[in-house]
Order: structure tokens, then C-alpha cells, then sequence
């Protein structure tokens, strides 16, 4: 049994990234300034869009996604129920209603059949989430869009960088919303970005981004800024700190590399884990251009005399971090009271729950780390045997 416990994430930084911050605070310029305009032009030629602005988290990008679009009291958006919560509740702070599309049993990414099937007049949008980091099937989803006049918004907090037929998510829809949460591929600690193709759209997302207000507060306090500003509309706080952009752009440098590692993590439990009865690896269409956030296998509770609860325990007792992605939001108190949602309402996702194991998968991971978790897999499952 491995010795000292394995987290289930963690970033990989270095001295650029330290040197990047420290230049950021030697300059004095703390808040959202020319390293966060600078981190955001250098994402928009990575994925391939116009226009990309940097916000504190991607549930703001999300929020301001919406929010441009005309989302609103009595509007409904399409969404998946296998997600976090972030996903749903921006829809919520509009007054909005998520309405909930079942995911495909085997990639847990929305079913573009399901989505068909929940349109109706309210519809506003189609909210589709890239799960694990595996790209949706956003030709059929935008062809459903086109056909009813509906934008697209990726959530796309998993899939940097993941392509869709060749080319990068964030050049095929509206908007499409990222993460750089501490555990996601490429980190800010905190922190996301909201990319679109259209000028209107994003003119209204960096006007909401700030208050509302008329002049960005670094063009303010500059020389060439001025104190005087207008409130346009009552926006939001959702911009990033030049600190954080500082390890932003310095992490998008390496976000090829961690995503070669993450894909060689992903052979290699593919390999070790294939003969193991009662584990289903991941379905994976396109293995390079899938961004391996996520490495979820699904439990066959015919071949295993325990649960998904006590598999995670027995890994955790062998020092292996590992997690659930995710309780599906329509199970939630929330949810399921607030819209009288019943677990079989949405029934792959309700299976898939209950089979469910992410095992960790992150660029800081050596080949002994990896080695030990395919191990512990192994373990377990044999003790497990029925």
C-alpha cells in the first residue's frame, strides 16, 4: 500500500510562474490591468476566438454568458444534469429556469436527443457542459440551435484544451466559458474567461464584468485615464486580478505539456486497468482531443460485492484520492424540491451516479503515483469479486 496519501488534484507550478507574480507585484499594479489584458489576448489566438475576457471565475463567465444573451425571469435554459452546481445556479440568478437534458450513458456528456425533446417556446438557450473534458457532440447541438434560433453557451470549466473535430473548444459557439480553478488544467487559483466571436456580446460582458461602469478601472487610474466614469447598467464585480492572470499566462505556455502528460496518465491506466473485472473505463471518440480533466470509471455492481461508496473508501484507506463527478444536480434538495424532480426523471445519469469513480489524473502526477493508484484499483476490485 503506498505510504504517504495521494490528493486527488493538484497544480503543477513553477519558477515562471513565481517570477511572473513577483514582476506583477513589483510593478505595483495589483488589480485588473495590462497582465490581464495581456493573458487575455494571448488566450483568444490559443483557442481561436475574437474576444476573451478574463473574470474572477467561470461561474462568472457563465453568469455574464447568460446575462448578455437576454436571459431572464421566465426563460428557460437547457442544461445537463451532470455538472456542478455553478452550471444551474447562473441560470437560477436570472430568474431563469434550468431544465434538465439526461446525459448519454456512456460519455455522460448531454444527449443531443434529450436536449431536442426539452425545447419549448421558452427556451433561451442551450447550455451543454464538455464532462471529464471530452467534447460534446456540438454539431448535432448546433444544429438543434440553428433550427430554433437558440444560442449556445459551452461550459467548458473541463475542456482546455479539447478539440471538436480539429478544432479548439471556444471557436464553435456564441460563448463558451472556461475554468482556472486550482484543480482544473491550467490554474489561476481562481479565476475563468468567457471567449465569443461576436463584438455585441462582448462589449455587453465587459460592461457587466465592472459595475456596469464606463471606464475599466485600470484605464481610470492611469495617466492617460480619467476619474470621470457613467454607470451604464447595474453590472457585477467579476473581474480578474493582475496577480492571477500573472499565473494564468504562464500556465497557458504549458498547457500542451500537461495535457501530454494527462493523456500519457490516461494510456497508462487504459493499460493497466483494461483486464480488471467490474471496472468500464472511460468512451472516449477522440483520445487526443479529449483534455483528460477527469478519468472516470464506472463500477458494474453485478461483478462487485460492494458499492461505489465502500470502492471509494477501500481506495481512500490505501492513501489514493479519488472522487465523485458528480451527484446529479436534479437529486440536490434543491432542485429536486424546488421543480419536483425524481431520481429515474433523468435515468443515465441517475445510473451513472451510482457507478462513478474519478480517479486522480493532474500533470504533477509521477509515474510511481500512477502506478500506486492502478494498483490500489486492482485491489480493491479483486477483494471485491464476486
Amino acid at each position: 500500500m503506498r505510504g504517504e496519501f495521494l490528493p486527488f488534484a493538484a497544480p503543477l507550478l513553477g519558477d515562471e510562474e513565481i517570477d511572473e507574480v513577483v514582476h506583477c507585484l513589483r510593478s505595483g499594479w495589483l488589480t485588473t490591468g495590462r497582465k490581464t489584458k495581456q493573458f487575455e489576448q494571448e488566450f483568444c489566438e490559443f483557442v481561436g476566438a475574437k474576444h476573451a475576457l478574463a473574470v474572477n471565475s467561470c461561474t462568472a463567465a457563465l453568469h455574464l454568458a447568460l446575462e448578455a444573451v437576454g436571459v431572464g425571469p421566465a426563460d428557460e435554459v437547457i442544461t445537463t444534469p451532470m455538472t456542478f452546481t455553478a452550471t444551474a445556479a447562473v441560470i437560477e440568478h436570472l430568474g431563469a429556469r434550468p431544465v434538465f437534458a439526461d446525459c448519454d450513458a456512456a460519455t455522460l456528456n448531454i444527449d443531443p436527443a434529450a436536449i431536442e425533446r426539452q425545447i419549448t417556446p421558452r427556451t433561451k438557450a442551450i447550455l451543454p457542459v464538455h464532462f471529464a473534458g471530452q467534447a460534446c457532440d456540438m454539431n448535432a447541438i448546433g444544429a438543434l440551435a440553428r433550427a430554433h434560433e437558440l444560442p449556445v453557451i459551452e461550459d467548458a470549466a473541463h475542456a482546455l484544451p479539447t478539440l471538436h473535430r480539429g478544432r479548439k473548444v471556444g471557436a464553435t459557439s456564441e460563448l463558451t466559458c472556461f475554468s482556472f480553478y486550482a484543480t482544473k488544467n491550467v490554474t489561476t487559483g481562481e479565476g475563468g474567461m468567457v471567449v465569443t466571436d461576436r463584438e455585441d456580446l462582448a462589449e455587453r460582458m465587459r460592461l457587466m464584468h465592472l459595475h456596469g461602469m464606463s471606464r475599466d478601472a485600470w484605464k481610470r487610474y492611469t495617466q492617460n485615464g480619467s476619474w470621470s466614469y457613467e454607470i451604464l447598467a447595474p453590472g457585477f464585480k467579476y473581474n480578474l486580478t493582475d496577480i492571477a492572470a500573472a499565473i494564468g499566462i504562464q500556465q497557458l505556455k504549458k498547457a500542451h505539456a500537461f495535457h501530454r502528460r494527462r493523456l500519457a496518465i490516461a494510456d497508462r491506466y487504459d493499460a493497466g486497468l483494461a483486464d480488471v473485472p467490474g471496472v468500464t473505463l472511460p468512451r472516449v471518440a477522440d483520445r487526443e482531443g479529449h483534455a483528460w480533466h477527469l478519468y472516470v470509471i464506472q463500477l458494474d455492481p453485478a461483478r462487485l460485492a460492494i458499492d461505489r461508496a465502500a470502492f471509494v473508501d477501500r481506495l481512500i484507506a490505501r492513501n489514493i484520492g479519488v472522487s465523485v463527478h458528480f451527484i446529479p444536480l436534479h437529486v440536490h434538495p434543491y432542485y429536486r424540491d424546488r421543480y419536483g424532480l425524481r431520481p429515474d426523471d433523468y435515468p443515465n445519469a441517475w445510473a451513472a451516479y451510482e457507478r462513478i469513480v474519478s480517479l486522480p489524473i493532474y500533470a504533477k502526477m509521477t509515474d510511481d503515483d500512477v502506478r500506486h493508484v492502478i494498483e490500489a484499483v486492482r485491489d480493491v476490485a479483486r477483494e471485491a469479486r464476486r
